[in-house]
């Protein structure tokens, strides 16, 4: 059966809180970026260390490859260690 990514949009990332939760994903990117933390291709992402991408404390952000930060479930109750 082929992935219906309509509905998925629908449910999920068209709704405002997953809106919220990816622009503070790109701010924190983007405030990284300035600082020279990382740069732009580099292969590395911005990881939020207690999991809430609203977050951005530069003690909540660190970097990390993109393997290891999107290696962990990503549901409420499972936080990376």
């Amino acid at each position: 059966m082929p992935r219906n990514y309509r509905k998925e949009y629908d449910n999920y990332q068209g709704s405002p809180e997953q809106k919220a939760r990816r622009a503070a994903r790109g701010r924190a990117r983007y405030k990284a970026m300035k600082a020279g933390v990382v740069k732009k291709g580099d292969g590395l992402d911005i990881h939020h260390k207690n999991g809430n991408p609203l977050d951005n404390r530069p003690s909540n952000l660190a970097k990390t490859t993109k393997r290891a930060n999107r290696s962990f479930p990503r549901t409420k109750t499972a936080r990376k260690k």
